[in-house]
């Protein structure tokens, strides 16, 4: 077929074109995605970072897992000097299980949320983390969040009707239990110190860890016996749910 005066070919089109990186192989996409490959593109083009980069940057956060903050949990409750270092300094307790928090990720920019904290629960206090604005999270710590921490029913609600939320994973306190929720921000990230369960007083460190599942660092649940992953936690329909225009 003759090409049109004026026109170049594809080929010719595609060559001049600048190049892309990482577009998505789907039949659409959403406004949110939209925006984030034209970020992505133009940080690359502005040489803010490179392709290579950002695929090791993926790579990297899709791997997270919660272990460093289930060990975390475990030697505070095993070593009283190492619990007050995470409760003073909580940077440098993140750094004896492997988590650098200014650089996570061992390449790239240094992390500007640099404001780390750990909320130490107590049998009459109970914390409990969320990011009302968006999703703010520690994954260097606790890995990737969960889907239901980023929704708005658990985000507007769990500030509202705390032990109605609590009790919808499972969990209910007495009523001598206070409840506070802690909101994170782009600077400043939590986790939660549980208190460690009867029981548990001979057991190892690598015993502990697997009890101190990602739901107990959040402050939905409570460290178990016998419970070591989140699935096995029932979440039950919301008390007060909230439409997602509300």
């Amino acid at each position: 077929m003759t090409e049109k005066a004026g026109r170049p070919s594809d080929a010719t089109a595609q060559s001049d074109s600048p190049p892309r990186h990482g577009a998505p192989m789907v039949e659409e996409v959403t406004d949110f995605e939209v925006l984030e490959i034209a970020l992505r593109e133009l940080a690359i083009e502005k040489g803010l970072f490179t392709a290579e980069d950002h695929r090791r940057y993926t790579e990297f956060f899709e791997q997270l897992g919660p272990v460093p903050g289930s060990r975390l949990v475990a030697k505070a409750w095993c070593d009283p000097s190492y619990r007050q270092l995470a409760l003073d300094d909580p940077i440098a307790a993140c750094k004896e299980v492997g988590v650098d928090w200014l650089r996570p990720t061992g390449f790239g920019t240094p992390s500007d949320f640099t404001a780390r904290h750990i909320l130490e629960d107590t049998p009459t206090l109970h914390h409990v983390i969320v990011c009302t604005l968006c999703s703010c999270y520690p994954r260097p710590l606790l890995g990737n969040s969960p889907e239901w921490y980023r929704t708005p029913n658990y985000r507007r609600r769990i500030v509202r009707w705390p032990r109605q939320v609590l009790g919808e994973f499972g969990l209910h306190l007495p009523e001598g239990v206070e409840v506070r929720i802690e909101d994170s921000n782009s600077k400043h990230r939590f986790a939660v110190l549980p208190v460690r369960p009867a029981g548990t007083e001979d057991w190892s460190e690598d015993q502990l860890a697997e009890i101190a599942t990602r739901d107990c660092l959040i402050g939905v649940a409570l460290p178990t016996p016998g419970i070591t992953a989140n699935a096995d936690r029932p979440v039950h329909p919301a008390a007060h749910p909230i439409d997602g225009g509300k």
